[in-house]
């Protein structure tokens, strides 16, 4: 688990990350959760993007596995019973703003950028959009800071307790 400021990005991060999603990595600062083997699970993406634009997605969830899980979950219409979940519990509706405000906090300790002002991800705090940026920031951040990143982890078919990791450096053998 990590919040910034978070230890330096290494190539071999970069490069893994890179073929985790299957494109180049942009913008990285850190790695904000890792598998137990090592491997890069969340990244943590700048704010501002070196092209201008603003990214509010400080929390990316790279593992190819945990992403499949977490798309599963979308797929299944979870989102909607989260929401729903939501509008229901006061309390859940607290803790999800705190978790909103956590958040905010982690981006704007990298850097202020004026147009994400009040952005998060995942829908933070009326409503639960991506399951991705929820699981990642729970990693990131750990338990009990991301009410609904948790509770996405708990049901997802992946556990961050295992690696289901390819072996990344095989071909730098």
């Amino acid at each position: 688990m990590s919040t910034p400021p978070f230890a330096p990005v290494t190539e071999r991060d970069i490069r893994i990350v890179s073929l985790q999603l299957g494109r180049p990595a942009r913008d990285v600062i850190g790695i904000a959760a890792r598998c137990v083997c090592g491997n890069p699970t969340v990244v943590s993406t700048k704010p501002r993007l070196a092209d201008g634009t603003p990214f509010p997605t400080l929390y990316y969830l790279c593992h190819p596995a945990a992403t499949a899980a977490i798309s599963t979950l979308e797929a299944n219409g979870v989102m909607a019973e989260f929401t729903e979940m939501l509008a229901a519990d006061e309390s859940l509706r607290a803790h999800y703003l705190e978790a909103h405000e956590a958040y905010l906090a982690d981006r704007e300790s990298i850097e202020h950028v004026a147009e994400i002002d009040h952005v998060t991800a995942g829908g933070m705090p009326e409503r639960v959009k991506c399951l991705h940026a929820l699981a990642g920031h729970a990693l990131a951040a750990g338990p009990v800071v991301n009410p609904f990143g948790d509770l996405a982890l708990e049901r997802a078919a992946w556990d961050p307790a295992t690696c289901s990791c390819i072996d990344y450096d095989a071909d730098e053998a």
